[in-house]
Formats: C-alpha cells, sequence, structure tokens
C-alpha cells in the first residue's frame, strides 16, 4: 500500500465530509447517534468476538497486563457505549450556539458564534471504546475524524467502524465523517499528524512514548496530557473512612487509567493512626509501596521511594507514599511532582479544602472524591475525547465544547465605519 496517497485520500474525503457535518442540523446528528448504539448493542456478541481476537493475539504477543485490561470489552462495557452515545444525543447541540451580544458606539451588535473544528485526528493504543466515544463526540459536534487505533484492536475497531457507517448512513450523514484507518503500518502516523491541509487538530491517546512522538513530530496544534501521576492527600484533618474508601477507589479499582492515583501524601500529625491502617488496606489489595523514610518507620513492608517514583505512572500494583506537614508541603509536593491531571485532598476543613482547590495547578482538583471520577462520562459530556493537561484551548475532559472554536459575527443595518 502507498501510505501517502491512502492517508491523503483518507484526507480529503474527511475535508469533504467535515463541511456536510457542519451544516448537519441536531435531530440528524441525534438520529445518527441513536442508530449507532442500537447497532451496537444488537450486534454485542459480534462485537465480543472480535475483540476476543485481539485480545488472543495480544496476549500470545505477551502484552502487559495494564494493555491487556484497557484493550477488553465485556457486556457490560459494551453497553456503556452505546450508553454513552445516547447520553450525547441527549447533551445541548454547542453548534450554531451564539453569546455575548454586545452593541458597539457604532450601532453593530458583536457576539460570537459556536463551530466545529473540521477535522480531527486522533491516534490511541488498545480501548477499543475509544473509537466510538471519538466518533460520537465528533458527530454531535458538526466534525469529521480520522482514527487511527493501535495494531492490537484493529478487529474490533473494523467492526466498530462498520456499524459507525451504517448508523451514518441511515440518518443521512456521510460515511467519511468518520474514517477508521484501515492500515496497521505506523507510517500512517506520521502522515497524518503533517497533513494539516486536511487536518484541524490531533488528539493523541495512549502511553507517554506515543504521545511525546506525536507531540515533537505533529505539525498540526495536538490536545494532549503525557501521563496521568494523580495525587490523593490525606489532610489530618481526614475522615479516615472516606479516606479509605477514596484511595482504595482511586488506586485499586482499575489499575490501567490515567486517572488512578499513583502516588498518597498523609498529614504526619496522623501518619501514626493513618497510615498503618491505610497501608494495610493498600497492601491486601496487592499494591506494593515506596515511601520515604517516615513512611517506613510505619509501615514495615513499605520498601524505599526514589524521587523518580515521586515522577511516575505506574499503571501498575505501586504507589509512591510520602508524609507531609501538612496541606502547603502536599501542594508544593503536588506541583512539583505530578503531570497535573487530576488530585484530590480529603478533608473536613472547609478552608484547606479551599486552598487545595485554589492553588493545586492541576486540569481536575478534587474535595472528598475518587480521582477515577475525572472522566468525561462522568463529568455529564457523555464520553471524552481524552483528557487534556494543556492550558490553552481545552482543559480536562474534552467533550463537545473542546471539538468547537468560536467565530465573532457582527451584525448591522447598512452600518458603515466613518
Amino acid at each position: 500500500m502507498d501510505i501517502q496517497h491512502y492517508m491523503k485520500q483518507l484526507g480529503e474525503q474527511a475535508r469533504a465530509a467535515s463541511r456536510l457535518m457542519a451544516k448537519a442540523d441536531t435531530n440528524t446528528k441525534n438520529q445518527a447517534l441513536r442508530n449507532i448504539a442500537a447497532l451496537i448493542r444488537q450486534h454485542e456478541k459480534a462485537l465480543l468476538a472480535a475483540n476476543q481476537q485481539d485480545l488472543d493475539a495480544a496476549k500470545a504477543n505477551g502484552m502487559e497486563a495494564a494493555m491487556l485490561d484497557r484493550l477488553a470489552l465485556s457486556e457490560k462495557s459494551v453497553a456503556t457505549m452505546a450508553e454513552g452515545l445516547e447520553q450525547i444525543a441527549s447533551l445541548p447541540d454547542p453548534i450554531g450556539e451564539m453569546s455575548n451580544f454586545k452593541y458597539r458606539p457604532s450601532g453593530i451588535q458583536i457576539g460570537q458564534m459556536r463551530v466545529p473544528l473540521g477535522v480531527i485526528g486522533i491516534i490511541y493504543e488498545a480501548r477499543p471504546n475509544v473509537t466510538v466515544d471519538a466518533a460520537g463526540l465528533c458527530i454531535k459536534s458538526g466534525n469529521a475524524c480520522i482514527l487511527r487505533g493501535g495494531s492490537e484492536a484493529i478487529h474490533c475497531n473494523q467492526a466498530l467502524a462498520k456499524l459507525v457507517h451504517q448508523g451514518l448512513q441511515q440518518a443521512g450523514l456521510p460515511q467519511a465523517a468518520v474514517l477508521v484507518v484501515e492500515t496497521t503500518d505506523r507510517a500512517a502516523v506520521g502522515e497524518l499528524i503533517t497533513m494539516k491541509q486536511y487536518v484541524d487538530v490531533i488528539v493523541p491517546r495512549g502511553g507517554k512514548g506515543l504521545i511525546e512522538r506525536i507531540s515533537n513530530d505533529a505539525r498540526i496544534p495536538v490536545i494532549k496530557h503525557l501521563d496521568g501521576n494523580c495525587h490523593v492527600y490525606v489532610d489530618d484533618e481526614a475522615d479516615l473512612d472516606k479516606a479509605l474508601r477514596i484511595l482504595e477507589n482511586s488506586k485499586t479499582q482499575r489499575l490501567g487509567t490515567c486517572n488512578t492515583a499513583e502516588s498518597l501524601l498523609v498529614a504526619r500529625s496522623i501518619a501514626n493512626t493513618a497510615l498503618p491502617k491505610l497501608a494495610e488496606m493498600l497492601t491486601s489489595k496487592g499494591i506494593e509501596i515506596r515511601g520515604c523514610d517516615e513512611t517506613r518507620a510505619l509501615v514495615p513492608q513499605a520498601i524505599a521511594a526514589t524521587e523518580e517514583d515521586y515522577y511516575t505512572e505506574y499503571l501498575a500494583a505501586i504507589i509512591s507514599c510520602k508524609v507531609v506537614s501538612g496541606v502547603d508541603e502536599a501542594i508544593e509536593h503536588i506541583n512539583q511532582h505530578s503531570s497535573q491531571h487530576t488530585e484530590a485532598i480529603v478533608t473536613e476543613n472547609y478552608t484547606k479544602a479551599r486552598q487545595f482547590l485554589r492553588e493545586v495547578d492541576s486540569s481536575s482538583v478534587m474535595v472528598n472524591a475518587s480521582t477515577r471520577f475525572a472522566d468525561g462520562f462522568e463529568y455529564g459530556f457523555g464520553a471524552e475525547i481524552g483528557i487534556s493537561t494543556d492550558k490553552l484551548h481545552a482543559r480536562g475532559p474534552v467533550g463537545l465544547e473542546g471539538l468547537t472554536s468560536l467565530k465573532y459575527v457582527v451584525l448591522g443595518d447598512g452600518h458603515v465605519r466613518a
């Protein structure tokens, strides 16, 4: 296959489809989403069979457990994909929304209109649900997209693509609004991230190596986060029962996600009583603890943490732990070591909670809640295209509004400039 020619064809098709999608009305887009959701439910067994093909190949190739977890689908996750599309359909359509109108002294009115970005290139590893999440959000926001999933999910992604195309066609929308790259050749990625005449923005989802490569090589704006080194800080005025529940969920519900807690901070004045109980819970769940000297003195099973540990997104049954003097040192430690993804404080002190929210420089900051809530579905977006730790355009889970831009509109009645 001539990869350059193939990708150029996809770019041309997507650009043409994006112009049609930008004109599509809300009812038509919603109908397409509901069609796709119904087809996913109808073809659940076929999707699970395609996913099993991918899983069998991945296991044979020695894929690590965290990646296998991301790759796997279940009846529940198939249902969640369909539910996510239906939730997107129920959300207000941002396209065409006009706001912020003001009269100028000249008599004209100036405001803003929300418009699609155009063509969005999405590059991701494992996680076949990204195919559906991305398609759904791009359809509702009036964009076209080119999806390049990992080779490890090729069978499931292709099966999902057929259902998406069928749902679009049934609604009278162009199938090219959602294009899934059919080749596993890595050269396709290199082409996609440099086709600035066809693609308006790139969204990479995957490991740090993939995202660094995309960020370094792309000639198109990138919405990204490199990793998810998320923290839970247990304050000296924390409810310990809440802390145990929140830490357990943050760290152990799923090990391989970017919103999983990778570091635990505990206030020194309660460390003697709180830390052994927190450590016992973690150890019972098979989590290895890497801690500071104070942690190791209180938790015999902990091993020594290096400075690098406090920067690390493990995506594994490991957590770093540090005893800190209080909320000020916790905030300082987080702002130095975190990846600006998601951080949580457990405290009953309103003032400290407000300070933590204000001073922690991350895309999601939580009080008395698990870091696992940092997710587009949980935030009510229906789904997410990814999580951005950038500070420009979009930050945090990127839903419908993150896939749009604003243009200025001017209303006059024969006005001319003096």
